[in-house]
């Protein structure tokens, strides 16, 4: 009987643990083959990167052409495997170069660690008494990181909160931390860990959550850029207000609107070895921060032309974690050309903005799924055994049919061959 109850898995050598999952999942020697493919990392390399390591897994990695993004020109890392965000991406900076490309700027690099305090009989007393020691708190919590505190980051500030809770009121201390270059998630829970006891001790409280809130509310990226009339066509930009109306009417909307938004900031936060999930987690949130609305807007300004903004936290670092770890994902920052944190800030902001322009053109002109059919054929193409010039074949048969399924491409296949 298969089980996947298992002691000390991760004791096991990384083909100890292929045998067993072999067994379990009855894969054959190819398939193992296919998992230890690692590409360019060493074995040992992406077994130290996260537990219980069987193999590494490639997306398509691609480049965003066309983007100006504050009078500076970028060749855009993306990786991901849904077809048409890479061409679309590239599509809205081409249209956006005529009026200048996009503008774009981040604030700091501040990020919150929140340190959750229970137990407390007087809790707006008490939160007097934390804001009255909160030199000693930031002193306790930069003796953690000196070399943050020495390039000039580091604890800059204490917030205290007092909220409602299922269990009653709770103080929530945040402390503010400058992380600089890096997305701090490390630097900041250490920090929260150690100032910990202290709060406990001058409060007589109960601590138990000290962690990073990936609500990174004091590290927002904006961008901007104005689509012109004379480019896109007064048409278009009337069936994009429509658009942009119904994500901010309706959540159901809304939900989707983002998701494209995403699907390009994604693609550049993975290849340039950033915590994806972190970003969305922040982006959704703050979408939600008065009822879940679109990230972007677009308005029409007194000559016609679209223009369309974009903010939303970006906790994101060129230092620290895959970003130095991962040799593709620093082969991205190289090609990416990024200096700082708040520059890839930047880039990633406007390639979201470019990413949901292009999404709601396709909506509001022919449709979304004609930028998708023909990657999509293609795929289906060569899982239907087509090879070289037959691809394309089959796939111009699919397309100009509107048939496109696996049962059709073996049948073009199979006339062609015959």
């Amino acid at each position: 009987m298969k089980t996947s109850k298992i002691s000390g898995f991760y004791k096991l050598s990384i083909e100890e643990r292929l045998k067993i999952v072999k067994e379990f999942a009855n894969l054959s020697d190819e398939e193992v083959e296919i998992l230890k493919n690692t590409g360019c990392m060493k074995i040992d390399q992406v077994d130290r990167m996260i537990e219980n390591v069987i193999g590494a897994m490639e997306v398509p990695l691609g480049i965003a052409v066309n983007f100006r993004i504050n009078n500076k020109d970028y060749l855009i890392p993306m990786a991901i495997e849904e077809p048409s965000v890479v061409a679309a991406a590239s599509y809205a900076a081409k249209l956006a170069r005529p009026k200048g490309g996009f503008f774009a700027e981040c604030d700091s690099s501040l990020m919150i660690g929140q340190i959750q305090l229970t137990n407390i009989e007087n809790p707006y007393f008490t939160k007097m008494v934390i804001l009255s020691e909160k030199e000693n708190i930031l002193k306790i919590a930069n003796a953690q990181d000196k070399i943050l505190v020495k390039l000039g980051g580091g604890a800059k500030d204490l917030e205290v909160r007092v909220i409602d809770t299922i269990k009653g009121k709770m103080l929530v201390v945040h402390l503010i931390v400058d992380c600089l270059d890096a997305m701090g998630a490390n630097a900041v829970n250490t920090m929260c860990e150690a100032v910990a006891p202290y709060i406990e001790e001058i409060t007589s409280g109960k601590v138990y959550l000290r962690i990073i809130s990936n609500l990174a509310t004091y590290r927002l990226a904006r961008a901007r850029a104005i689509f012109g009339k004379d480019i896109i066509g007064e048409e278009t930009i009337e069936g994009i207000l429509n658009a942009y109306a119904f994500a901010l009417a309706d959540p159901y909307r809304a939900a989707t609107h983002n998701k494209g938004i995403m699907n390009g900031i994604i693609a550049v936060a993975l290849a340039t070895g950033n915590d994806t999930r972190a970003l969305e987690a922040g982006a959704h949130a703050y979408a939600s921060i008065n009822g879940y609305k679109p990230l972007t807007t677009y308005e029409k300004n007194k000559d016609g032309d679209l223009v369309a903004t974009i903010e939303l936290p970006m906790a994101v670092g060129v230092i620290g974690g895959a970003t130095k770890v991962h040799p593709v994902a620093k082969t991205c920052l190289k090609i990416l050309g990024v200096k700082t944190a708040r520059e890839l800030a930047q880039v990633l902001a406007s390639v979201g903005l470019a990413q949901n322009f292009a999404a709601l053109r396709a909506l509001a002109t022919e449709g979304i799924q004609r930028g998708h059919m023909e990657l999509h054929a293609r795929n289906i193409a060569v899982m239907a055994g087509a090879e070289g010039e037959e691809i394309d074949v089959v796939v111009e048969r699919m397309v100009k049919e509107k048939k496109i399924s696996m049962d059709r491409a073996k049948e073009i296949l199979k006339e062609l061959r015959a």
